[in-house]
């Protein structure tokens, strides 16, 4: 089976920029599980997926635009402490995730902090880098009717919510 639009997929990945190891499935020991589709993944990586089948391994660079845009400038924003977990940890340069006014997170790098304030760059911290990705498919599969009204896939072992 093919994947594409509304087919379940587990896979294993590990994204490099620049040459250095960012992030890998295989350090949590599971594949991500993505319903195809439905905006979980960068548009770069959806479109490399496309049309694959499981057993298949790949490599794929995707650019700035087909990941997480371009770097612009003049996105910096001051932030009072309470949207961050933990902020007395924080320090200018690490990458961190702000909570939203309107609900959800978006991950951020700090800039500066200060006593009731954070300054924080809202680029994503992927943005203006190409990214690598190796890809090996385990599974592609229809979705169930239950994931197509969630949006999301339900990893084997996975209570249902």
């Amino acid at each position: 089976m093919q994947a594409g639009k509304d087919k379940v997929i587990a896979f294993h990945y590990t994204l490099s920029v620049d040459g250095a190891q960012v992030e890998s499935s295989r350090d949590r020991g599971e594949p991500l599980w993505v319903l195809l589709g439905h905006g979980q993944l960068i548009t770069g990586l959806e479109r490399a997926l496309e049309g694959r089948e499981a057993g298949e391994t790949f490599e794929v660079e995707i650019p700035p635009a087909d990941a997480y845009g371009e770097r612009r400038e003049g996105l910096s924003q001051r932030v009072p402490k309470k949207y961050f977990q933990q902020p007395a940890r924080l320090k200018p340069g690490m990458t961190t995730v702000l909570a939203l006014k309107e609900g959800g997170t978006r991950a951020v790098v700090v800039e500066k902090v200060g006593m009731t304030t954070v300054d924080v760059d809202l680029n994503h911290p992927l943005a203006g880098k190409t990214l690598r990705f190796d890809v090996a498919i385990e599974t592609v599969r229809e979705a169930s009717e239950e994931e197509l009204q969630h949006g999301h896939a339900h990893p084997p072992g996975v209570a249902a919510h």
